[in-house]
């Protein structure tokens, strides 16, 4: 399995009307794209500082499903309309897990 894990941290001025399309966007996601095992998503708790305001944990059962995700015209489209004008750092790790 493949674990792909992004973090999003807003630019200013950014509202929670715009955190809310990008929320709703991305979860459309799994039912858009075929190979989706497990997918998460929320916003950072504020528990401390410096953290980011978002987190997604995506699951795949290998890496040809990843990609075809990562590369699928719906995931960027999501991406380019709704998550990169909002975004003003982000950080991305994928992983093999058991």
């Amino acid at each position: 399995m493949i674990r792909h894990i992004v973090l999003f941290r807003w630019k200013d001025g950014v509202t929670s009307e715009d955190v809310d399309r990008v929320q709703a966007a991305l979860k459309g996601l799994p039912d858009l794209i075929p190979g989706v095992a497990r997918f998460e998503l929320g916003p950072d708790l504020g528990l401390i500082d410096g953290t980011y305001d978002l987190a997604l944990v995506a699951e795949f059962a290998d890496e040809a499903a990843y990609r075809t995700y990562a590369t699928h015209p719906d995931h960027l489209a999501v991406s380019a309309t709704f998550v990169t004008p909002i975004t003003a750092d982000l950080a991305r790790v994928q992983h093999h897990i058991d």
